[in-house]
């Protein structure tokens, strides 16, 4: 059972910056795409970047581009979400989620997700 873990959400004024992040155990990350997408409150889910698992290519929804980078320390297992720029409308709860057979397009259903973290800006 692949198990992962997120941290790093807060409270951060507009215009600021949060680095994510997320440590996966329980299964080699090898063969699973791995990504982040949020969820803020009454809305759906939103994918926003992404690995790969078949080449390891990063994928980008459109809403992602430009403000935030998704990337990965291997030997650590964990995956990071920089987040700059951010704006009110950034208020969400991110979630890292992997998933052996699906590919990035389809990241807010992918099999395994963490527990999230919250993310709130506001001045």
């Amino acid at each position: 059972q692949l198990q992962l873990v997120e941290s790093g959400g807060g409270l951060v004024q507009p215009g600021g910056s949060l680095r994510l992040s997320c440590v996966a155990s329980g299964r080699s990350l090898r063969y699973y795409s791995i990504g982040w997408f949020r969820q803020a409150s009454g809305k759906a889910r939103e994918g926003l970047a992404c690995f790969n698992s078949h080449d390891g290519s990063v994928y980008y929804e459109e809403s992602a581009k430009g403000r935030f980078t998704i990337t990965r320390d291997n030997a650590k297992a964990t995956i990071y979400l920089q987040m700059d720029n951010l704006k009110p409308d950034d208020t969400a709860v991110y979630y890292c989620s992997a998933d052996p057979a699906r590919l990035c397009p389809f990241v807010t259903q992918f099999t395994d997700w963490g527990q999230g973290t919250q993310v709130t800006v506001s001045s």
